[in-house]
């Protein structure tokens, strides 16, 4: 395959990442990585490394918005990304010691449980219970609705803390955003609302990348040559994402698209480990 055409293929497929990406709210990074290692035969080192900068990209892009809007929770986000830079760190560290085949069935098995999350209905919760270290920090806080700002409290801080150095981990060694599971620390245990926690998780993931995206820039592990064409792909994909995203009455149809084809990457990803094909 010449470079040419390897180069049009990322391309190409990081932009339908990037699309599908930002029409599920997921993030690109669990499409990109398959696709370079699986597809078109990259070492799974170098996938992870482009698609850690690509995820700093995209974020960079779309968390400036919802801060504007006042939706995202600041304080929190710089509060909790004390442990996912720090668990980000141990997480990318650990991949340079693990064989290729063991992340392989790691990532599809978090493949499995994003695309559990990305169909399962969310409702609002909102309490307005304070906990004395939410309160210290000066974690509670209010977003804007059709009826004006509505104030929230936040619960189980530690527990929250101990669920975001998890999701930093997993970030780190897999390459990923690792959305879903800082939704699930902010939303399911310190009760923020399911708008602010979304919105707060895409405000973090660029800082845990970029955390990550060290320790394998440093390894040697960000080669331009791909990593270029997966940014381009990835923020040409979300911008278009978003602008349909407007247009469109309901994504949950999209959900559904978006769990099936990653379901199937995952089967991909667990296969090919389990039979040291990666």
């Amino acid at each position: 395959m010449t470079v040419l055409l390897f180069t049009l293929i990322v391309l190409v497929g990081a932009f339908a990442a990037g699309l599908l990406g930002s029409l599920t709210g997921l993030g690109g990074g669990v499409v990109i990585i398959p696709l370079l290692s699986i597809g078109l035969g990259v070492n799974i080192h170098y996938a992870i490394g482009a698609s850690l900068v690509s995820v700093i990209a995209t974020s960079t892009g779309s968390a400036a918005a919802y801060v504007k809007e006042g939706i995202t929770n600041i304080r929190i986000g710089m509060f909790l990304e004390i442990a996912t830079t720090l668990g980000a760190l141990i997480g990318a560290t650990l991949s340079l010691f693990i064989h290729a085949p063991i992340i392989a069935v790691i990532f599809g098995v978090i493949l499995i449980f994003s695309a559990v999350m990305s169909v399962k209905k969310k409702q609002e919760i909102i309490v307005t219970e304070q906990a004395p270290l939410a309160v210290k920090l000066k974690l509670n806080g209010s977003y804007p609705t059709a009826i004006g700002r509505v104030e929230y409290g936040v619960r189980k801080v530690g527990g929250g803390f101990i669920m975001m150095l998890f999701a930093g981990i997993i970030s780190g060694l897999l390459g990923i955003g690792s959305g879903a599971l800082k939704v699930i620390a902010m939303d399911n245990i310190m009760r923020v609302p399911f708008k602010v926690s979304t919105t707060t998780s895409n405000f973090m993931i660029g800082v845990t990348a970029a955390a990550s995206a060290v320790v394998y820039l440093q390894r040697g592990y960000i080669d331009p040559g791909i990593t270029m064409p997966v940014v381009i792909g990835v923020l040409l994909g979300a911008i278009t994402g978003s602008k349909i995203l407007v247009k469109t009455g309901s994504s949950g149809w999209l959900r559904w698209v978006f769990a099936v084809i990653v379901t199937f990457l995952a089967a991909q990803m667990i296969y090919n480990g389990l039979n040291g094909k990666i």
